[in-house]
């Protein structure tokens, strides 16, 4: 069905249901417009609501209010637009209110430190779970299939994964996602950014996830690098990664409560499935600071590493956990001894139990990390000035 907006006009509206493997039936709506007029006097800009397939572009007017009302979902060749400073909001009723972008598809969402672009709930008091989030699928390795083969994402079932590790799924700057992780059950949750099999051409820097039910980022394989990534208060975990992602992380700044989750849970594969292509996720972390509440208040676990995952930790600055890093799993600790898990420079402030070794493999702590006390801080006062909230 084909769908555009044109500005300024009403366009009719019409419903149809698909449904999913993942999530429960969706209602998708066409646009419909509102506009906002007394009578008399000036007019209000127009309240569009977007949801349904777009097959053509999408470009949103600055002068007018978007409102989520369903799953947008920007289909192959298509190309979201959305400028600096609009605040979009999500109709407040859980997982099957959200935004994806196809493999195919891009969406160019620039926003600026003074004006950044915020994706939130409609509720008069927002909370957790009141929509779903957005997402981001392109044609990036996984290691769940080999080849040009795609798995299906667990909200909205759409393919993602392939061969092009430098896939472009479009730009996002000074973008952030408020009040996300509306859950379909209880293995389908929405996250407030999720990357499924997104390639390095795409550019994401400065993003915030903020209070979130599910996990604030997460990496399903791909190759895409995010640097100046902020989450706070994700009830799970922070930062996710697995299915073989490959990216590179740069000025991580995460905050958590006694009640959220992990800081960062890291697979090496997705362990619902099979590691078909035998490789396992190895990201490079640089410049990563955790806060957590202490060690008095009993904040468990900073960094869960499994299922074999790899990966190289630069500049690393822990506070506030009665564990620093958690390992588990053979295959985990085979990659501490063969230097694909390393971590250079870290502080561990107020942790109990820096390094826990549950992967069955003998090392030591000077195996897994070197330099402590060198790890600093990211400077997350300046580069998060302006455009974050806590």
């Amino acid at each position: 069905m084909k769908k555009q907006i044109i500005l300024g006009l009403a366009l009719v509206s019409m419903i149809f249901s698909c449904s999913t493997d993942d999530t429960s039936d969706i209602v998708i709506n066409d646009n419909s417009v509102t506009n906002n007029n007394s009578g008399g006097g000036t007019t209000d800009p127009q309240t569009i609501f977007l949801s349904g397939t777009y097959t053509e572009d999408l470009t949103l007017d600055a002068n007018n209010t978007y409102k989520i009302n369903g799953s947008l979902i920007m289909a192959s060749g298509t190309t979201l637009t959305i400028p600096a400073c609009m605040t979009i909001e999500a109709l407040a009723s859980g997982s099957d209110v959200y935004i994806a972008i196809s493999q195919g598809a891009r969406i160019v969402a620039n926003g600026t430190q003074d004006c950044p672009i915020v994706f939130t709930s409609d509720a008069a008091n927002p909370a957790a779970g009141d929509w779903g989030g957005l997402i981001l699928l392109g044609r990036a390795p996984i290691n769940s299939v080999t080849g040009t083969n795609t798995s299906t994402s667990e909200i909205a079932s759409l393919p993602y994964g392939g061969n092009i590790s430098d896939d472009d799924s479009g730009s996002l700057n000074y973008v952030r996602v408020e009040y996300s992780g509306g859950a379909a059950d209880g293995q389908s949750e929405n996250n407030g950014f999720s990357f499924y099999g997104v390639g390095s051409g795409t550019e994401v820097n400065y993003i915030q996830a903020y209070a979130g039910k599910d996990d604030g980022v997460e990496f399903f394989g791909g190759t895409v690098n995010a640097s100046y990534v902020s989450v706070i208060n994700a009830e799970d975990d922070s930062v996710d990664w697995t299915e073989g992602y490959s990216g590179t992380l740069t000025n991580v700044y995460i905050s958590n409560r006694i009640t959220d989750d992990k800081a960062i849970e890291a697979d090496g594969y997705n362990t619902d499935f099979s590691n078909a292509t035998g490789t396992f996720s190895k990201p490079t972390v640089n410049n990563l600071t955790i806060v957590g509440q202490g060690t008095a208040a009993g904040h468990a676990e900073a960094i869960r590493l499994r299922a074999g995952t790899q990966g190289i930790f630069n500049n690393v600055h822990i506070t506030g956990y009665l564990e620093g890093f958690d390992l588990d799993d053979q295959q985990t600790g085979n990659g501490v001894v063969s230097d694909d898990l390393q971590v250079t420079n870290v502080t561990f402030v107020d942790v109990t139990t820096k390094a826990k070794n549950d992967t069955t493999v003998s090392f030591t702590d000077a195996d897994f990390y070197t330099g402590e006390g060198n790890g600093t801080t990211t400077d997350y006062a300046t580069w998060g000035a302006g455009w974050t909230i806590e």
